[in-house]
């Protein structure tokens, strides 16, 4: 009987926390890890010149494009060289908005990701139900095709044709800051926003359902999931995130060019991905650092041969850290899970 009595007590106040708790706590941790970053990032931007701001806000741009390349191919497990298309697309949505409509420079921020949702879902669609071989030939059909469309004819009025076309640098409210550290504020509160969205899709039933269908197909139609139509969701905001990066790029450097969305791009994210981990949300952060400044390193160690020396660390990154720095780094972490 007094073992009975004992089961039947409450637990002791000082038992430990639940798993359920135990995660809670993990996530409120990562969450205040996350904000001061943020806010250390925001408040170290005024001790730099406008050229280093220059510099950073193209890393953010970066990383937003990374993130979504990560949920397609993270998170999905799809495989695409279309970045660089959609990429353009959102560039080139805002330099159409400037160039021959009235509407305000902002509103390109809120009509490029609707494109880029539309043709990633469109190519999701259609490449999604194939093998990663197809999904590669599809996609770089797509990388190819698009800087050819830009200087097509029939619509160059619009895309400036071979010329491109210039956009104007969006202006801090008030002259309150430098339009370069605006837009690194601007592009640092879309960098937020966009990790929040992916961290709420991964956790999300949306989320398990792709990573099913990343796992194992057969089973995820078992259990009654539209292969097709999530992998199309995936690819669609994958769009969106690229789409939204290429709009920020278009407003920092202020011209689009059909020559600057090649498949060179695709292939350069695809290895910034790679390098900096596609299985966290860390890693395209680290990925845009590596994009932005890991040429430097390599162009400083010798002229002539900058690309053999990029090519030869990138290889031997990719091989002595397959999980990319990010997940090389929480592998190392003490007390790590597996």
């Amino acid at each position: 009987m007094r073992g009975l009595r004992e089961l039947s007590m409450p637990p002791h106040p000082t038992s430990p926390p639940s798993g359920g708790e135990e995660k809670d706590k993990r996530s409120g941790a990562m969450r205040a890890v996350w904000t001061m970053g943020f806010v250390a990032a925001a408040a170290l931007s005024f001790l730099f010149p406008d050229f280093i701001v220059f510099r950073f806000t193209q890393t953010v741009v970066w990383a937003i494009a990374l993130l979504g390349l990560m949920l397609l191919c993270g998170v999905s497990g799809q495989f695409s060289f279309a970045q660089a298309a959609l990429y353009g697309m959102g560039a080139y949505t805002a330099a159409v908005l400037a160039n021959h409509t009235a509407l305000p420079v902002y509103s390109a921020l809120a009509i490029a990701p609707v494109v880029g949702y539309a043709a990633g879902y469109g190519l999701g669609c259609i490449a999604g139900g194939h093998s990663l071989w197809t999904q590669a030939l599809m996609s770089y059909s797509l990388a190819i095709a698009f800087p050819q469309l830009l200087r097509w004819r029939l619509i160059e009025r619009w895309t400036g044709g071979v010329q491109g076309l210039y956009v104007d640098l969006p202006e801090a409210p008030a002259g309150l800051l430098s339009n370069d550290r605006w837009c690194f504020f601007l592009a640092l509160a879309l960098l937020a926003l966009g990790l929040w969205v992916a961290a709420n899709v991964i956790a999300s039933r949306s989320g398990r359902a792709l990573m099913a269908a990343r796992d194992h197909d057969l089973a995820a139609l078992a259990q009654g999931i539209n292969i097709v139509h999530v992998r199309a969701v995936a690819s669609g905001l994958a769009g969106s995130y690229l789409a939204v990066a290429g709009c920020l790029s278009a407003f920092q450097y202020g011209y689009v060019g059909p020559t600057a969305y090649n498949f060179q791009l695709s292939v350069q994210m695809l290895f910034g991905l790679v390098l900096g981990g596609m299985n966290s949300l860390a890693g395209p952060l680290v990925g845009g650092l590596f994009l932005e400044f890991f040429p430097d390193l390599t162009a400083s160690l010798g002229k002539g041969l900058s690309a053999l020396l990029y090519a030869v660390m990138l290889m031997a990154a990719i091989v002595a850290m397959p999980m990319g720095i990010a997940g090389t780094l929480r592998r190392l972490r003490p007390f790590s899970s597996p």
